[in-house]
């Protein structure tokens, strides 16, 4: 089953009026790939703005989300008020939000769920430490925060499942293809256990943890790997060679 390629560039804390002009001329220029869905995480600050400015053939995702439409939650913003700008997307459970900012598998769950149900689309993260991985934790971390969501979500048409190793985000380590692969596989037989044939052959699952233009195109071959959330690289203008990474 053709699942449709998938690119999301997290901005995370980085940007202002200037370099979001630039970022937004190169998206323009490209050209990208028909083919590929592509999503852009912005700062809360700017999500009205950037949506105004993009080409239309690029979405526009917040970073973040809390699990209510509204309330006494200084510093938060909720899916309502994310659509209401006319963004489509969250990125949530980011290992940024997990390790920096404490939030556990069950806050997490229950955010996607809320987005899900105020009809945003998620891009749903999970990953490993890195003494996680020595320890041979892999399997065990990401299915149980895969069965957190699991628990929580009834359709998951919405939902793109993101993969990022922690111990490569950032640090320009990467797993190897062949190291997604393999997480992305297993990822796959769990959700087809545990979840529904279904689930498991149309979610998309992508990789995310220093990807680069130099890299992309080998993990892109993988037959498990449906794309990449791209940190750093998706403020320069290479991020238009990781869409394309298929071509």
């Amino acid at each position: 089953m053709s699942r449709k390629f998938f690119v999301g560039g997290n901005w995370k804390m980085n940007g202002d009026k200037a370099q979001i002009e630039q970022i937004v001329q190169f998206l323009k220029t490209g050209p990208l790939d028909p083919a590929v869905e592509v999503v852009v995480g912005v700062p809360a600050v700017y999500l009205e703005h950037v949506k105004n400015i993009l080409p239309s053939n690029v979405k526009v995702s917040a970073q973040n989300s809390y699990k209510v439409p509204k309330g006494a939650f200084t510093g938060e913003i909720s899916p309502a008020q994310i659509k209401d700008v006319g963004a489509d997307w969250v990125i949530l459970g980011h290992s940024e939000r997990r390790n920096v900012f404490g939030e556990n598998d069950v806050l997490i769950a229950e955010k996607t769920i809320h987005a899900l149900e105020t009809g945003l689309s998620v891009i749903a993260c999970i990953g490993e430490k890195l003494e996680e991985r020595e320890a041979g934790q892999t399997e065990a971390v990401v299915y149980q925060q895969t069965k957190a969501l699991a628990d929580k979500i009834t359709d998951w048409s919405n939902v793109v499942l993101a993969y990022e190793p922690v111990w490569a985000i950032g640090t320009g380590k990467t797993a190897t293809p062949q190291q997604a692969q393999e997480v992305h596989k297993q990822l796959r037989e769990w959700l087809k256990a545990n979840v529904s044939e279904k689930v498991a052959q149309t979610l998309r699952i992508i990789y995310g943890g220093s990807v680069t233009a130099a890299n992309c195109k080998e993990l892109a071959k993988e037959p498990d790997i449906d794309g990449f959330l791209v940190g750093g690289a998706s403020l320069k203008p290479e991020f238009v060679e990781i869409v394309n990474a298929r071509q």
